[in-house]
Formats: structure tokens, sequence, C-alpha cells
């Protein structure tokens, strides 16, 4: 059987934190900021964990 290719939206969107755990950006910072808080705006720029049941499809992917 042949390796599979890597998914390079997936390549760029997630990384990789560790054995299992992968990081991602949260949506939402593109536009339509003035509206939007500072706080809230703060908080969307972090990165956040992908749950486990995600992590298991994006590890294929990677």
């Amino acid at each position: 059987m042949t390796k599979l290719k890597t998914k390079s939206g997936s390549k760029k969107r997630f990384k990789k934190n560790g054995e299992w755990i992968y990081k991602k950006k949260h949506a939402f910072k593109n536009h339509l900021l003035t509206k939007k808080s500072k706080r809230r705006k703060r908080n969307l720029s972090r990165f956040t964990l992908l749950n486990r049941s995600d992590q298991q499809n994006i590890k294929k992917q990677i």
C-alpha cells in the first residue's frame, strides 16, 4: 500500500505540541474587529488545544 500524502491545509493550521497534543488558532479574528472588545480579541489571538476526538483525525492527516 502506498503512503498517504499529508494534507497541506492541516499542515499549515495545526502545530504539534507534544506526543498527542495539537494546537490551533481561534477563528473570528480576521475582520469586523471594531465591534469586538479588546478582551475578546486578546483571547482570540491565543492558541487553543484540540479536542481528543479531533486530534486522532488530525494525526492521520499530518
